[in-house]
């Protein structure tokens, strides 16, 4: 299950990011976090924009709902989805998991 926190602005969730892949993708879980593949280098924060872009797309919000909390430099993130409550983002995470 991906760890899911809610907090005063929305709720958080842990991301294993895979930067320089093929394809910009949601590709499964890897531990406690949703796996995200971008095709966008590790260069100035361009694989963390396009990480926002394809976890907003998945998830259905707008990309200025979704920002990144923790993890700049890592693999290991946490994203903070504004104004969803934790049930409701553990729900579209656990579908964007069993479809990839």
């Amino acid at each position: 299950m991906i760890d899911v926190k809610e907090t005063a602005d929305g709720s958080t969730f842990a991301v294993k990011a895979v930067a320089g892949a093929k394809r910009n993708a949601v590709v499964g879980v890897h531990g406690d976090a949703l796996k995200v593949a971008t095709s966008a280098p590790r260069d100035r924060g361009k694989a963390n924009e396009a990480l926002v872009a394809v976890i907003a797309e998945a998830l259905g919000v707008p990309r200025k709902a979704v920002s990144l909390v923790k993890g700049e430099t890592s693999t290991e993130k946490r994203f903070l989805v504004h104004g969803l409550k934790a049930a409701e983002l553990q729900e579209r995470l656990t579908k964007l998991a069993a479809e990839s």
